[in-house]
């Protein structure tokens, strides 16, 4: 058993680390294409007299913080469990995702605040046709990066690299609009507050994707249960284990990606300590070879006194 158990601490460390490795390498060229759409957008901006290309340029910024906190979340919340951390270190990329949902907030917030002073104010802004080259350059770029991001995030099972592929989602929305907004600008003088209008839709964009990533973490750490439907097949399975006559007050809670189960099982009250816990093993064992999601397994055995003989 000792060297099953090693073996399966290897084999964890192994995947942990390839699966790291393919996080911090899509985050590592996100950044880097975030750096490079900063630029370009205040550059087009400025030079282009866009508002809303320049509030674009804003939302790349909050890309770019939180590639930084998806680099340290992945780092450290993919390490396995330390004396310090018994229950590992998946929470720490669940803060991560919380902290750039929370930072988004704060972007969209003084984003719409600025629009609608504009509005108010009636700031005329006439966009030249550069701020739509630059605008239709950050949706296509934008788009390959959420596919990109995504993909990994889902096959490694990050929150985080998810929560940041739909960061490039929204900021390939926020273009979107930039652009509608710009060519309305542009080519109609009538329109000219539309640029206005279009940076206060990219912080609707932003405010959405922040709120959303805000309270997936924020049920995570407040130790939300799975869905009803998980939890059901965690019962079932283990109700089949040879051995088991009945399963009860079953608690499971998510660690990250992670899912950690408490469970009573319910067996024969006449066998030995050694068959009970042989019993639960078999049940620990089946749990975390079935359901990829569950790491860990606490089960309570129980004596099945109403049936006692």
């Amino acid at each position: 058993m000792p060297n099953d158990y090693r073996d399966k601490v290897l084999r964890k460390e192994k995947q942990l680390n390839i699966q790291l490795a393919a996080g911090l390498k899509v985050t590592w060229t996100g950044l880097a294409a975030n750096v490079l759409l900063i630029i370009v957008k205040l550059w087009g901006g400025l030079v282009g007299y866009s508002q809303a290309l320049i509030a674009d340029a804003v939302h790349s910024a909050s890309d770019l913080f939180s590639d930084i906190v998806v680099l340290l979340g992945l780092k450290w919340g993919r390490k396995l469990a330390d004396d310090e951390h018994p229950y590992g270190h998946a929470r720490i990329e669940t803060i991560s995702s919380l902290i750039i949902g929370i930072t988004l907030i704060i972007v969209a917030i003084g984003i719409a605040y600025r629009s609608i002073l504009s509005i108010y104010e009636h700031k005329a802004t006439s966009p030249t046709l550069l701020t739509l080259y630059v605008a239709a350059f950050s949706i296509v770029l934008k788009e390959i990066l959420y596919w990109y991001t995504v993909i990994v995030g889902r096959r490694i099972r990050s929150i985080a690299l998810i929560g940041n592929a739909w960061h490039h989602r929204s900021d390939a929305l926020s273009s979107v609009a930039v652009l509608i907004g710009v060519a309305a600008a542009h080519f109609n003088p009538d329109w000219h507050l539309a640029d206005s209008y279009a940076a206060l839709v990219v912080s609707f964009f932003i405010l959405k994707v922040g709120i959303s990533l805000t309270w997936s973490a924020f049920r995570e750490l407040a130790d939300t249960a799975p869905a009803k439907d998980i939890l059901a097949d965690i019962e079932k399975k283990a109700s089949t284990v040879p051995g088991v006559r009945q399963v009860h007050d079953l608690k499971a809670r998510y660690s990250g990606r992670d899912i950690f189960v408490d469970i009573h099982v319910v067996v024969d009250p006449n066998i030995t300590v050694r068959q009970g816990h042989a019993i639960a093993k078999e049940v620990e064992n089946y749990l975390l070879t079935e359901i990829t999601d569950i790491c860990r397994v606490t089960i309570h055995i129980d004596p099945d006194l109403k049936r006692d003989v």
